[in-house]
């Protein structure tokens, strides 16, 4: 798959972690993501397209400054753990920058 997203930095699979994706952002930081990390990603991308790029650069700069990341798309449930990476999801960077989304889901009204 092509990952446009971070096209300025080499993307690989890692066999050894073939469920996620590798970005290698420099020699001494890199960071892995699952498939729905980079769905929620396109979702920002859409809606907040002003602000875009200030997440992919505070991923990349978070990055840097915690060498390794894992980016999961819920805490509760994800893939697997790799040692040394730290684990975030990518509310931690749009909180962060004070970018919200609004979780309107909810159960269905059916049989009420």
């Amino acid at each position: 798959m092509n990952y446009e997203i971070f096209k300025d930095y080499q993307v690989e699979v890692d066999p050894n972690h073939p469920f996620l994706v590798h970005v290698i952002v420099d020699k001494d930081s890199d960071f892995y993501f699952e498939p729905m990390v980079y769905t929620q990603l396109e979702g920002f991308k859409e809606r907040h397209k002003d602000k875009f790029q200030l997440i992919v650069d505070e991923i990349i700069n978070r990055t840097k400054k915690n060498k390794h990341i894992l980016f999961v798309g819920d805490y509760e449930s994800y893939f697997e753990e790799i040692d040394g990476y730290i684990i975030l999801e990518i509310i931690d960077i749009t909180n962060h920058l004070k970018i919200f989304v609004e979780d309107k889901s909810r159960g269905s009204d059916y049989g009420d």
